[in-house]
């Protein structure tokens, strides 16, 4: 969600820092955007709507300052318009904070500091935070003092950072959602996520809940709340800032389909042993598993259905929850292992639902693609899906890399796999070359624009895929769309088909599975619905098809994740025709770091 950029060091070019910042924030999804930089006063400007509207601002705008702080809002609290958009000032104008995440407290709060006479000028419960800040130093507290004070009084969670007039210092904290620092040779940096300042350093140091910085001209220091000194390492980020360029495609997210062999190479390499029919996944030793919950939200709890099978099939009895339901009322765990599924590492609803499976005693694992990020520090164990990074919200390389990832983990800690099946993962990324090499997506996509609603379906492995391809599609393209599992359709979602719902079927192989599904792609051709099939042709779903959307012949496991690819397809070249903001979706935010 909101982005956090903040600079040290650069007095010369801080608002320069500030704006390449928020441009590589855009991904995350925000509403509104603005700065504040100090020196000797503090001075913001802030606009509703896309960075444009903030530079167009800043046009011709003297803004000046030794340090400075920027934020993209993702709204909670108030709706999008320029004074609930961030940073927020105190009464005087002496003080400037940004916050990522949701003040719980903070009716109480601002009723409080109302009776003593201060004036809000926002919906948002963020404001009560420089108000806080701004009654401690009129007590005597110093800059450092009061914004411990400040932070003391919160609750719930925060990304916070603050600037003060006449002191070049950036103050900040967290508390469940994502900060880290930059140490650059002459400047230190503070970021929601390493591409804010990424072209600068690739040293970062991740700060832990319940933490403080001060960043400065002499460098940095953590603490805690308390005020006691914390150790910190200084971790080297492993990917090019050029990784985060759009390298010629029209959007972030064709890009990343695009990348999708290269990033599965990655997640490959080191792990596969095909001569010796073995997976072999180091990060893993001694997990054994006799019972498996997978924990996740949107993308990634498809990915944990898609994973949970694979358990199942192996014999291991395998369940996967959405993160949100389970933190409410977690499930006995006895001796399962918990795995949180989660791109960022930095999910909210799935870090709840890890820590309350840990309270009862679990251990955890963290599957994601952020070295660093929350979850893989608080886990017991972590495995990496090494997809490289993802700026379009809508995920496509990173789910691909998931469900890679999830074929690893069963294959390495049961004994359901031969060498067909690993073999066929050795081969993912050419086939998914030639899907992307020869799809007719496109042209399919252009055919049903003007579709009432698109119906996706699926059995076995193919059910998950089927419910991210309706994800995918409604997620870029504002249409209805919706996932079934094929045989669900004669329960109720069979009145909604017409003449003007195309259903998209996933059919692979010539198990009972695909035969079960043809029978079902039958009874909505009955009822004149188009038919689009994913199909490799092994089964006859092609004669009941008006359009086929074909992957090459593989192993079930990685069938999937083959159809998944020309279901990305699909939705981009929907989402294309129509216009839409494909890489920045109205409402959406790429890691929700609020529950």
């Amino acid at each position: 969600m909101c982005g956090v950029i903040g600079c040290v060091g650069r007095p010369d070019e801080t608002l320069d820092v500030l704006m390449h910042g928020l441009s590589k924030l855009e991904y995350r999804g925000y509403d509104s955007a603005g700065v504040a930089l100090a020196n000797g006063s503090v001075e913001i400007e802030k606009r509703a709507g896309k960075l444009e509207n903030l530079e167009a601002a800043l046009d011709g705008v003297s803004l000046e300052g030794a340090v400075g702080i920027g934020h993209t809002r993702w709204s909670t609290h108030g709706p999008p318009n320029d004074r609930n958009a961030h940073p927020h000032a105190d009464c005087e104008g002496q003080v400037a904070v940004l916050h990522n995440g949701i003040i719980e407290n903070y009716q109480a709060i601002k009723d409080e500091l109302q009776a003593a006479g201060h004036e809000f000028e926002s919906d948002t419960d963020t404001e009560v935070v420089p108000h806080l800040i701004e009654s401690a130093l009129a007590d005597g507290a110093t800059e450092e003092d009061a914004f411990r004070a400040a932070i003391r009084r919160i609750e719930g969670s925060y990304a916070i950072a603050a600037v003060f007039a006449d002191h070049e210092a950036v103050y900040c904290a967290r508390q469940d959602s994502p900060l880290v620092l930059g140490v650059g040779d002459d400047a230190t940096y503070l970021g929601s996520d390493v591409p804010a300042f990424r072209a600068f350093t690739d040293r970062v140091i991740y700060l832990e809940d319940g933490e403080l910085a001060r960043i400065d001209e002499g460098g940095w220091e953590v603490s805690t709340l308390d005020g006691e000194p914390v150790e910190k390492s200084i971790n080297t980020v492993n990917w090019d800032p050029e990784d985060t360029g759009k390298s010629g495609y029209d959007h972030f997210m064709l890009k990343e389909i695009h990348e999708q062999p290269r990033s599965l190479r990655q997640c490959l390499q080191g792990r596969v042993d095909e001569l010796g029919g073995q997976v072999e996944l180091d990060e893993l030793a001694g997990v054994n598993p006799t019972s498996v919950q997978f924990v996740a939200c949107g993308t990634s709890y498809h990915a944990a259905l898609y994973g949970a099978r694979l358990f199942q099939e192996a014999g291991i009895p395998a369940q996967a929850f959405l993160a949100s339901e389970y933190v409410t009322a977690p499930p006995p765990v006895d001796d399962a292992l918990v795995v949180g599924v989660t791109q960022s590492g930095e999910t909210a609803d799935t870090l709840s639902a890890l820590r309350a499976a840990k309270r009862l005693g679990a251990r955890t694992l963290g599957l994601t693609n952020v070295v660093g990020s929350t979850v893989a520090r608080e886990c017991d164990h972590v495995l990496y899906i090494r997809a490289g990074p993802e700026i379009g919200v809508a995920a496509s390389k990173t789910f691909a890399s998931q469900l890679v990832t999830l074929n690893l983990f069963s294959l390495a800690v049961t004994d359901d796999h031969d060498r067909e099946s690993i073999g066929s993962l050795r081969d993912l990324p050419s086939t998914v070359q030639e899907i992307l090499d020869d799809s007719v997506a496109a042209e399919v996509a252009t055919a049903y624009l003007d579709a009432d609603a698109y119906f996706f379906i699926g059995r076995g492995l193919n059910h998950p895929v089927a419910l991210e391809g309706a994800l995918k599609l409604k997620e870029i393209t504002y249409r209805h769309a919706e996932g079934f599992a094929a045989g669900e359709l004669k329960h109720g979602p069979l009145a909604l088909v017409t003449d003007n719902t195309p259903v998209i079927a996933v059919a692979t192989g010539d198990d009972e599975f695909a035969r079960k599904t043809v029978g079902n792609v039958k009874e909505v051709e009955a009822r004149d619905a188009p038919v689009i099939a994913v199909t490799d042709g092994q089964s006859d779903i092609e004669r009941y098809a008006d359009h086929v959307l074909r992957v090459p012949e593989t192993h079930p496991r990685t069938a999937a994740v083959l159809a998944s690819v020309q279901l990305q397809l699909f939705a981009y070249h929907t989402a294309a025709d129509l216009g839409r903001s494909i890489d920045k979706p109205r409402n959406l935010a790429k890691s929700v770091t609020v529950e």
